[in-house]
């Protein structure tokens, strides 16, 4: 890490007056507390982070510094070799901060296939931590066998359910099921007749006495009523009438409350069903007209209903625990039972190249399984429904979906938000910006109303990727419409002063808050030649907003560069004998 880097991690720990997830401050001055291998192991589980040793969170950060920093270096060192399982390896330095020594350790997050980490001093049940928020939690067993399984192909789906034949299954899904087989799959299922078909898409397996029996992934598939052996597995819909829940003053506990059963192509289709009942519909400004939409896009729904009820966990310790859907005036999240499997990481989600199934057995299955009604399978296994989630709502001009991923259960919430409504777009068309993207100002609305961005929220929201999210950020950076504080990956972005929406000012702010800098830039080239970087010392401009001036004033011709190589960071640049005018049309 560089003493700039450390620096800009501080600022931030000041201006916030906290810890974050990824940074964890100790005053140690002069040995290591022991609280120190709860975070490594955090860390470690989790998203990596920074544990800066000689900060003392309770005065504001103050760099206190420790008194041997060498020695400390070499013992947090031992404490990770030795203290932890599996062994950590961090990048340990030693910087000179404010008069004070500091140490610095950069600790990675491990590999799903060797989590969890933990202190063994404590043992594996109680020496296993994540991070959350600014802070260490204890793993629950549950959490330290979820992170188990992540080493190896869950095959709960696969698992024998006794006391089940081919009798539990339902006969127009199988006919369904095995016709797709038949065409698709000509080869493996042409010349099979019902029962061998079924075993060979292990529908059927061999039961602890021998006997043929329906896996879990079967019945979960194409069983008349799963719930009949396990009457968790299924999903739950509560519509509650305030953000908070049930209404307390009029003892209203919610507006409807359904539990649906059966296989999951029955689960899915009442779903919808319910969700179509619950919902309304809105009108969204869409080009230059309007649509009538509902206030969620089914295709974003449906894509999230399935996801949660395939990728569930289906351990024995979480089948007491259900899909569940709650819709809330203002949000709509649905949760299932256990995180993200395998390599996918929150920030991969609709990545073309992660995919990854915690169910493998039910997701193949389900891949020929229609829906009932309908002449789409239930899914494509092909890793697209985040995707299609995302886009759905992108084009609905929603606010995009917000993904939480614990190790006991992931979490899908739709904000209930219409970005580009009729005041936002007059709001955006006051600012008198001409040649914005969809894209931003789908990033200007998220902002209105004090947000921030990053990088990866702004990916996220727009699809585009990383080098066309970076550009496009940058450039309402130079249109001074954003802030940009922090760099690398402490890199946030948000409304400009004076931009932002208050309760007080409802009506868009007037046109022309920012200033028009071709006159600024060209009083300061009558001084003479000036290279991008004097020009950004002489104004006080951001570099950004500097290279968009520099660029309108070549293309006017009030400006010129003295080298061919526009692009080299040496090019000068000097005033040509074309007159600027000023807004009122003065030479």
């Amino acid at each position: 890490m560089l003493d700039s880097e450390l620096a800009e991690i501080v600022d931030n720990l000041r201006v916030l007056g906290t810890d974050v997830a990824d940074v964890e401050a100790k005053k140690a001055e002069q040995k290591l507390p022991a609280s120190i291998r709860e975070s490594l192991s955090a860390f470690a589980n989790t998203r990596g982070g920074v544990l800066i040793l000689g900060l003392d969170e309770a005065t504001g950060f103050t760099a206190t510094g420790v008194r041997d920093a060498p020695k400390m270096a070499a013992d947090l060192a031992s404490w990770c070799s030795t203290d932890m399982e599996p062994p950590l390896r961090p990048l340990i330095s030693v910087h000179q901060f404010e008069g004070v020594s500091l140490v610095v350790a950069e600790i990675a997050e491990l590999d799903p296939a060797v989590k969890p980490c933990f202190y063994r001093g404590a043992g594996i049940t109680q020496g296993s931590y994540v991070r959350v928020g600014d802070g260490d939690r204890r793993l629950s067993t549950y959490e330290v066998q979820m992170l188990l399984t992540k080493r190896g192909q869950p095959r709960e789906d696969l698992e024998p359910v006794p006391g089940t034949s081919i009798r539990d299954l339902e006969p127009t899904l199988v006919a369904e099921f095995l016709a797709r087989l038949r065409v698709s799959r000509p080869y493996a299922f042409g010349d099979l007749d019902e029962t061998a078909a079924l075993r060979r898409a292990r529908i059927l397996v061999e039961g602890p006495s021998g006997e043929f029996v329906t896996s879990l992934g079967g019945l979960l598939a194409l069983g008349t009523y799963p719930q009949e052996h396990f009457p968790q597995l299924n999903l739950t819909f509560v519509h509650y009438p305030t953000i908070d829940g049930a209404e307390l003053v009029s003892g209203e506990r919610f507006i409807d409350n359904v539990a649906l059963d059966g296989p999951i192509p029955i689960i899915v289709r009442d779903a919808m069903v319910v969700l179509r009942r619950n919902m309304s519909r809105r009108a969204v400004v869409v080009g230059v007209g309007r649509q009538d939409i509902w206030e969620y896009p089914e295709p974003a729904l449906r894509e999230a209903i399935v996801n949660a009820l395939v990728h569930r966990d289906l351990s024995g310790a979480s089948r007491g625990a259900q899909v569940q859907v709650e819709m809330y005036p203002d949000r709509l999240l649905v949760r299932n039972p256990g995180g993200l499997h395998g390599p996918v990481t929150v920030d991969q989600l609709g990545d073309e190249a992660v995919s990854a199934a915690r169910n493998a057995v039910l997701l193949q299955i389900l891949e020929d399984v229609p829906v009932p009604g309908s002449t789409r399978t239930v899914c494509e296994n092909r890793g697209s429904g985040i995707r299609t989630m995302v886009k759905a709502l992108r084009d609905a001009r929603m606010s995009a979906p917000e993904f939480t991923d614990r190790i006991s259960y992931f979490r899908v919430m739709f904000p209930n938000h219409t970005l580009l409504s009729d005041d936002v777009v007059a709001w955006i068309n006051s600012l008198g910006e001409h040649g914005l993207s969809d894209n931003q100002c789908l990033a200007l609305a998220k902002l209105r109303d004090g947000g921030l961005l990053d990088n990866q929220t702004y990916r996220a929201a727009t699809g585009l990727d990383s080098q066309v999210a970076r550009a496009e950020l940058r450039d309402l950076v130079a249109r001074e419409l954003v802030v940009q504080t922090g760099s690398h990956r402490w890199t946030r972005y948000q409304l400009a002063p004076g931009l932002h929406r208050t309760p007080e000012a409802v009506a868009p702010p007037p046109a022309g808050v920012r200033s028009d800098r071709r006159i600024q830039l060209l009083n300061a080239l009558n001084e003479g030649e000036l290279s991008r970087g004097e020009l950004v010392e002489r104004t006080g401009l951001t570099g950004p907003t500097v290279t968009r001036w520099l660029r309108i004033l070549r293309k006017e011709g009030l400006i010129e560069a003295t080298e061919e190589a526009a692009k080299s960071p040496f090019v000068r640049y000097r005033r040509t004998n074309k007159i600027a005018l000023d807004d009122e049309g003065r030479g």
